[in-house]
């Protein structure tokens, strides 16, 4: 009868179960319909191995290299696997414990105590095997509420790897069209230099045999020097970039291999969506969610710790001061409980974690509202950007052109004696200067791309 009335009870405590606390519901977000920039008769690629679409094979090695040797995806990685330990940690609490244990001792009594008459041996041995279990019944919910916070956990440090590769292409990326920008003003500066230092031994011929000015020859090796000033700095920047790029793919400082040059490489195309997608395909609203999700189940934990705490208890087993009796009848033990402990006073400390488990969900609120206005914010630069840099490396390009046929026709009016050669020195220090400019407006413009890609 007992055993059918602890059956019973045990049946009701399983059947009515709940979990203390507020469900998780996603918050309304206002998200605006569209973006200010729409761009049309696009695929949708933001979810794609864009870096492809540059069409550079030595970058789509780079990234393959970043995505297995980089150190900071390889901690992210391994935090997720941290994290699914401490899920499963966790969960486990949900579930009864067992355990078998076994020992003997070897014990003298004192023979002035109570146990003198000698009724059993002294020194006797004792020896006992026992199989425990204990279950503490999670009527309340604590422990699914707890194990709803680690999977919450275990999923946000997965967005968190995401957001790492994601910001690991785009690193990758990004310093590779940089570099191969910095190879094209390099070339550019070495050719200018070259023809200024060409000029600059044609002159000074000239100079020795009366047919030309010392002035121009001056105003001729000024313009040489700067082409040649400005080498170093580019060199140092190649250098300094190739360094930061080999940190990206988890390798020591050095040269980096070349594939396309900057105007070989085919701009990716623009991905589509609305300002609705971003909330499922960016990892960092993702992680922010995830953050909010097991800020809400910590409400439930807290509150949890109110209510009594209600357990089963069960052990068996065998004693004997014999070692060859101990597995008989008369050796056996046994115990079954069910321990029930309720929270009486506290001094405010259940009170106190319940109120910061609130405050903290409030700001794990907060965040995920933050994280996706910045996200908004984010694609709109991007595509501000992209739309302005376009407009401005046109302006660049009509300048350049301009500025050759000026640089031409200043050449053409010097050699036949209409103007002084300053004309020429003005046109071609003009045309210098924007070929750098064009170089990194290209450069700035792949940039706005890879960032559209990032904030999708």
């Amino acid at each position: 009868m007992h055993k059918g009335l602890l059956c019973a009870v045990l049946l009701f405590i399983l059947n009515g179960c709940w979990s203390v606390g507020p469900d998780y519901r996603r918050p309304e977000i206002d998200a605006p319909d569209n973006w200010r920039f729409a761009e049309k008769e696009v695929r949708d690629l933001a979810n794609t191995a864009w870096w492809n679409q540059f069409n550079d094979p030595i970058l789509k090695a780079l990234v393959n290299e970043g995505l297995s040797e980089n150190k900071d995806l390889r901690i992210a990685t391994a935090r997720v696997e941290e994290y699914f330990g401490r899920y499963f940690s966790t969960r486990g609490d949900q579930f009864p414990f067992a355990a078998a244990g076994a020992g003997a001792t070897r014990q003298q009594l004192s023979e002035q105590g109570p146990y003198a008459a000698g009724s059993f041996d002294n020194p006797y041995s004792q020896y006992e095997v026992n199989l425990g279990a204990r279950w503490e019944i999670d009527f309340w919910g604590k422990y699914r509420r707890a194990s709803e916070a680690a999977r919450a956990q275990l999923l946000g440090t997965e967005e968190g790897r995401r957001t790492v590769v994601l910001t690991l292409v785009t690193a990758i990326a990004g310093t590779y069209v940089d570099l191969r920008t910095l190879d094209k003003q390099l070339e550019i500066t070495r050719q200018t230099a070259a023809s200024r230092k060409d000029t600059l031994d044609i002159f000074a011929m000239r100079l020795s045999k009366g047919i030309t000015s010392e002035l121009d020859l001056s105003q001729i090796k000024s313009q040489y020097q700067d082409a040649m000033a400005r080498i170093p700095d580019i060199v140092r920047s190649v250098g300094r970039t190739e360094n930061a790029l080999s940190i990206l793919l988890g390798r020591n400082p050095g040269p980096i291999a070349r594939g396309l040059s900057i105007d070989e490489l085919s701009l990716p195309e623009v991905p589509a969506g609305v300002p609705s997608d971003i909330l499922v395909r960016r990892p960092d609203i993702r992680l922010a969610e995830q953050n909010l999700v097991a800020a809400n189940a910590r409400i439930g934990v807290a509150k949890a710790a109110y209510f009594p705490s209600i357990s089963l208890t069960a052990a068996l087993g065998s004693v004997s001061t014999d070692l060859s009796d101990l597995f008989t009848g008369a050796t056996k033990v046994w115990s079954v409980g069910v321990p029930l402990t309720v929270p009486i006073f506290s001094a405010g400390r259940i009170g106190g974690e319940v109120k910061a488990a609130e405050a903290f969900q409030k700001q794990a609120l907060v965040g995920y509202q933050q994280a996706v206005q910045n996200a908004f914010r984010e694609t709109e630069d991007a595509l501000l950007d992209r739309t302005q840099s376009i407009i401005r490396l046109d302006a660049l390009s009509q300048q350049l052109e301009a500025l050759r046929n000026y640089s031409r026709l200043a050449r053409m009016r010097y050699d036949e004696g209409y103007t002084s050669y300053i004309e020429v020195l003005d046109a071609e220090r003009s045309l210098f200067d924007v070929e750098l400019a064009h170089a990194a407006g290209q450069d700035t413009l792949f940039r706005s791309l890879i960032a559209i890609y990032k904030a999708m």
